[in-house]
């Protein structure tokens, strides 16, 4: 019988299974802390494929695993965070269960579903759900070969992303505009893949942004934006330009070093 739960450390929410079974696997693929309270006993491993699971005697209480979970909060997302680090750095991006998709600055394993439950769908279709990013082929797209199918699920993720950036930088252009007072009239707005840029401004005060940029914590879009509504009073990286994103941005040094950081991250294709 396995079960689902949760507990959030920082900002960030964890989602584990619970098994209610004795664990009898001592894999060395996983990293492995035993909590013992007596007379039962709490398993908890994290895989490479950065699942959490907990197996717990049949008789273990909701609370009595979710303390286990807590007590070992910190090595949890620890590892997480490792087992991430090695799929990013390591393995290029292949579109298949298992890897790492970013969404406003938060890790989400993909989950590529397609099994029988799908079998009724017409199109296929992207959402995150439980700390997962759910890409449910229909039964037609269920049915490609293997490379085909990666290159099916990257465009739909690609377009699941531009839509949610859509909405998400209109939301925060929309916040951030006050800041901007040389600014007279609303920007117009259009995105635009690019590879080693963020964000750009026209001669004629039209932003233009990384779709990529979605993946960001909010904090790092709000950066962007605010860099390039600058870029309309003053084309150029002037000492004015520079002196006008610290008055609409005190802290937009440490927040650009923040997304500097995880740039190689968010660009990969």
């Amino acid at each position: 019988m396995t079960e689902n739960g949760d507990f959030h450390y920082g900002e960030d929410k964890i989602h584990y299974e619970v098994v209610r079974k004795e664990a009898k696997n001592k894999s060395r693929s996983v990293k492995l802390i035993i909590e013992k309270t007596k007379p039962r006993k709490v398993v908890i491993k994290v895989h490479p494929d950065q699942r959490v699971v907990a197996t717990a005697p049949v008789d273990a209480s909701d609370e009595m695993i979710h303390d286990a979970m807590m007590k070992r909060a910190r090595w949890i997302w620890q590892s997480l965070q490792d087992f991430a680090k090695q799929q990013d750095h390591v393995l290029p991006k292949r579109y298949v269960s298992g890897e790492t998709q970013f969404y406003l600055g938060r890790r989400y394993v993909l989950k590529v579903i397609t099994d029988a439950k799908t079998n009724d769908k017409i199109n296929s279709t992207v959402k995150l759900s439980r700390g997962k990013l759910h890409v449910e082929l229909s039964q037609n797209d269920s049915e490609l070969d293997a490379e085909k199918r990666a290159v099916l699920v990257k465009s739909l993720i690609d377009k699941w992303y531009k839509d949610k950036f859509t909405s998400v930088s209109r939301e925060r252009l929309e916040a951030l505009i006050h800041k901007a007072s040389w600014v007279e009239n609303n920007p117009s707005l259009k995105l635009m893949t690019m590879k080693k840029q963020w964000g750009s401004c026209s001669n004629k005060g039209n932003l233009i942004l990384n779709p990529h940029l979605v993946k960001a914590p909010k904090e790092c879009i709000d950066y962007v934006i605010l860099h390039e509504l600058c870029h309309i009073a003053e084309h150029n990286h002037s000492e004015h330009f520079w002196r006008l994103l610290t008055q609409v941005m005190p802290n937009w040094k440490e927040v650009k070093a923040r997304l500097d950081g995880m740039a190689e991250l968010y660009l990969n294709e």
